[in-house]
């Protein structure tokens, strides 16, 4: 199946937060109809606002044209009934990143959507190989991990898991440079290569601000100034969510068992008293 097939048929998005109706629209604005589905009716409501702002801004920049991004706003629906999902292409996964969770979406998924159909996950760091195992299509199953926020970031993490065929790889890699992105192919591994990367920063940048060793302020501007980041670690933590970052963390010291990714408890304390960022008001940073 080529990208230009998949073009013709639908798309679903199971999750409405940050990440999952940044994906909805990117598709949307491709040119494919798009069934986004969230199980709590505000956390729907949020996430097509976000997309009507995040589009009217596409507008206002000049990026895009009213009529497009009209169109674009027409190809989403948010109701299973009349729409085709024997004609899926593909389903993408945006729930939180818990196992239990991902794996009742799966097993949904995989149960309703046609044997060609491709089943992705967005997880920035569990074990697609793992996730697969709860479907019986693990061939048909990879990783697509887009990073944030979905329309203006180009790079996706193509994830291969132990049993992905090269065919769904191939198909996965060719639908990503459909959307404008850029696919970088990585193995399942835990972090795979961007958080793998990334989270240990912003967990040491945790540390450097629990010790005293320099206030936020400092951390980050070393960061950017020093090391020509566009953000600094702990502003960036705020843009993912520190509870994010605090489950990867997890993960990557479960995964590894080794202590060098043992996260801040610094991040333990923030998640516990819901000083998740950006999303919040209130992170290592403050907003209105």
């Amino acid at each position: 199946m080529s990208a230009t097939t998949q073009a013709l048929r639908p798309v679903l998005v199971v999750g409405a937060g940050t990440m999952g109706n940044g994906i909805a629209q990117t598709f949307a604005t491709s040119g494919h109809p798009v069934l986004l589905l969230e199980a709590n009716e505000a956390a729907l409501a949020r996430g097509l606002a976000t997309i009507q702002k995040s589009l009217a801004k596409f507008v206002e920049k000049g990026k895009l044209d009213a009529a497009k991004r009209d169109e674009a706003l027409a190809r989403i629906a948010t109701k299973e009934s009349g729409f085709p999902l024997n004609e899926c292409a593909i389903a993408i996964e945006a729930v939180p990143e818990k196992f239990d969770v991902k794996r009742a979406v799966f097993e949904m998924l995989d149960k309703k959507l046609p044997p060609d159909a491709i089943l992705a996950t967005n997880t920035s760091s569990i074990s697609v190989t793992q996730m697969a195992a709860v479907t019986k299509r693990p061939a048909r199953f990879a990783g697509m991990h887009f990073m944030n926020p979905v329309p203006l970031m180009p790079l996706v993490e193509v994830v291969r898991g132990l049993e992905t065929s090269d065919e769904t790889v191939a198909e996965t890699v060719e639908l990503s440079r459909a959307l404008g992105k850029t696919p970088v192919v990585v193995h399942d591994r835990p972090g795979f290569v961007s958080n793998r990367v990334l989270m240990p920063m912003i967990n040491e940048a945790a540390f450097t601000l629990l010790e005293g060793v320099a206030d936020r302020e400092a951390i980050d501007t070393v960061m950017k100034l020093g090391m020509n980041h566009p953000m600094g670690p702990l502003a960036l933590a705020d843009l993912i969510g520190i509870d994010v970052c605090l489950d990867i963390m997890h993960v990557l010291h479960e995964g590894f068992g080794d202590s060098k990714y043992r996260p801040c408890p610094l991040l333990t304390s923030m998640v516990a008293a819901g000083r998740l960022g950006r999303k919040t008001g209130r992170g290592f940073y403050e907003y209105a």
